[in-house]
């Protein structure tokens, strides 16, 4: 039996990027989704997010106004394809984990194990479990996913270095239809002073809502995925909203060097093939 048979992820950040406790986890979430701008009714289930990934005190109240996007689907969604980058390993391609579910205060998610066995045939796809193990950019949108949906399955990528056209292939290969949602963590600009950061992150998000995949990692740490979802969505005509762009001296207050947050939702007819 292969370790990723049976292993279980553990919350790697709990504790530090937001609370330990299920209770105040859950607490904190419902807050953030309750003071978000409740999407126009009659609106459509995004296909595809971005959304950030610091400390929630920071971050959590730009993520929130893209999550609340998925509530009307919450019995709907049963898949999640969630990339972002490698922060603390250094790792050629997109990796998977060595485990068969992912763990936080609010229970654990299943590994999809039917998309994890057709990726494994990919070239530039591996496994590693050094990748994920301490890897917060994907744990702390678990929360808000197990949060705003009911019952789904999780396909965790961590993206080191790779091209924007081999995550266009991996998100082309998990596509789906309804049932399958894609999100992808990327903080934007890291610290610079607020005014600057105001203009480089609007640039950034200017250049996300024209759909050009030519960000650089100085612009958003996940640049690599934001450009792989950005070449899907022009390529299958989706359009573009801007949920939110703030950065941490918005939320947290320090405005001396700030990290850079926005949130995105990509609309469109989830079932094209181009």
């Amino acid at each position: 039996m292969n370790r990723s048979d049976t292993y279980v992820r553990p919350a790697a950040v709990a504790g530090m990027f937001y609370p330990h406790s299920a209770t105040a986890l859950s607490a904190d979430v419902r807050s953030y989704l309750a003071a978000a701008r409740s999407p126009d009714l009659g609106r459509p289930t995004p296909k595809a997010l971005i959304v950030p990934h610091a400390g929630y005190i920071y971050s959590g109240p730009v993520a929130a106004t893209a999550y609340v996007r998925l509530l009307p689907a919450h019995s709907t969604i049963r898949r999640v394809v969630l990339l972002g980058p490698a922060h603390r390993v250094a790792l050629r391609g997109i990796a998977l984990p060595d485990a068969s579910a992912f763990s936080t205060p609010l229970g654990a998610i299943d590994i999809d194990q039917d998309a994890a066995a057709t990726l494994r045939r990919q070239s530039g796809i591996g496994i590693s479990g050094a990748a994920h193990a301490e890897e917060h950019a994907l744990e702390v949108q678990v929360p808000f996913l197990q949060s705003v949906l009911d019952r789904f399955t999780l396909v965790p990528l961590v993206v080191g270095y790779a091209s924007g056209d081999e995550v266009a292939a991996v998100l082309d290969l998990l596509w789906g239809g309804d049932e399958t949602v894609i999100i992808v963590s990327s903080d934007l600009s890291h610290y610079h002073r607020y005014a600057d950061a105001q203009s480089i992150d609007r640039a950034t998000a200017d250049t996300i809502l024209n759909e050009a995949s030519t960000l650089d990692h100085e612009q958003a740490c996940g640049a690599t995925p934001i450009n792989g979802l950005l070449t899907v969505a022009r390529r299958r005509a989706l359009r573009v909203e801007l949920c939110d762009l703030r950065n941490s001296g918005d939320t947290a207050g320090d405005r001396s060097r700030v990290v850079g947050y926005g949130a995105f939702a990509f609309y469109g007819d989830a079932s094209a093939r181009h």
